[in-house]
């Protein structure tokens, strides 16, 4: 099975991308949601236990690529596991745009969450970018991300 992270900052179409990779038939999981983060410190961190079932977790009738959505500071050690990183970015003011006005997901509308969201971009954005395996900037409609992602990631695999 080929295992590949999505990641990126809030509002880059971190999620829109999984509903449209869920809608062509590939199974996707988006650790927000079921207890895969645990609060330490006051931070929220991948529960090694969950993430690391996930992604032992044996494919079934047929899939053969799995797509996790996250972004925690801890996740880099589990890339080992996972055969490609998918960044998705955007430009500062498509960020802005899409977290101020996106009704899927209340992250971003605070202007404290808001400031901390571009901090990151500053701050968080460069560090995924240096161990991603494929960067996208999402200025193009979702249908053409999946697109670029699931050429690179079957054309990695030898798929």
């Amino acid at each position: 099975m080929t295992r590949v992270l999505i990641t990126g900052m809030s509002g880059v179409g971190k999620s829109a991308l999984l509903d449209e990779l869920a809608r062509r038939g590939h199974r996707t999981v988006d650790t927000d949601y079921g207890d895969y983060y645990e609060e330490v410190d006051g931070e929220r961190l991948w529960r090694r236990d969950r993430i690391e079932a996930l992604l032992r977790t044996a494919p079934s009738g047929g899939e053969d690529l799995l797509f996790i959505q996250g972004t925690t500071r801890n996740q880099g050690s589990f890339y080992p596991w996972f055969d490609d990183v998918v960044l998705l970015s955007a430009p500062i003011d498509e960020l802005i745009r899409r977290l101020t006005t996106r009704t899927t997901n209340p992250y971003g509308k605070d202007p404290a969450e808001l400031a901390e969201t571009l901090e990151y971009v500053e701050t968080v954005e460069p560090l995924l970018r240096a161990s991603a395996t494929l960067e996208v900037v999402t200025t193009v409609p979702v249908s053409q991300v999946a697109d670029i992602v699931l050429a690179h990631v079957l054309r990695s695999s030898g798929a």
